[in-house]
């Protein structure tokens, strides 16, 4: 079985190709999600977030204030750090749970989607990595209409994450997502192809 990441800066798409990958057939763990789930469910991480960001960090019904949150640690690089470090490695341990799990039921190809991927060091227990691409405006625009957020909120986000060039650099595979989507699902396609080569009737899986 094959470990592919794919990572990019908000807005960029990285979900919309994970969607189409679970479509041909791989297994997606969404880590982005399952960080949100950790912030809502897990008791530890629930501690010491609101040890570091204070109680406003959890609504009166009891799940995280994603907004606050987010304002707080866009705005604050040593803050964001700190959230990081509450909630990804559990996440990393989520994912390859997953992976064993995919690999046992026969997978050919695991994925994992995350903001982080170089920034974690988590490159290195992946076979590729793919990073997905679009324009700063088309990014702003999107992430604005998908949380209803203000374009000075993205902007800070974004100010927050890697360089775009870096991640090019890093990258096993760069897939730009600036035109229409049937040409962004011919480019996941060819990658989920590459990614699952056809194995011969005697070759052991």
């Amino acid at each position: 079985m094959k470990l592919l990441g794919v990572t990019g800066g908000i807005g960029s798409g990285k979900t919309t190709v994970c969607r189409m990958l679970e479509e041909l057939g791989a297994r997606v763990f969404y880590a982005d999600d399952e960080a949100k789930r950790l912030l809502a469910n897990d008791p530890s991480v629930r501690r010491n977030v609101i040890d570091v960001f204070g109680p406003e960090s959890y609504l009166p019904d009891g799940s995280p204030d994603r907004r606050f949150l987010a304002r707080m640690a866009f705005a604050d690089k040593t803050l964001l750090d700190r959230l990081n470090a509450l909630v990804h490695p559990l996440v990393l341990r989520r994912f390859e749970e997953a992976a064993q799990q995919a690999r046992r039921e026969g997978a050919s190809l695991m994925v994992k989607e995350a903001a982080l991927i170089f920034e974690a060091g988590a490159e290195h227990r992946l076979d590729t990595v793919a990073v997905v691409e679009a324009p700063l405006p088309v990014r702003i625009e999107r992430v604005c209409e998908r949380d209803g957020v203000s374009y000075e909120d993205v902007a800070a986000r974004i100010a927050n994450q890697a360089d775009p060039s870096l991640l090019r650099e890093r990258a096993d595979i760069v897939l730009e997502n600036d035109s229409d989507p049937g040409q962004l699902r011919r480019k996941v396609e060819r990658l989920y192809r590459d990614m699952t080569p056809r194995r011969s009737p005697t070759e052991p899986s």
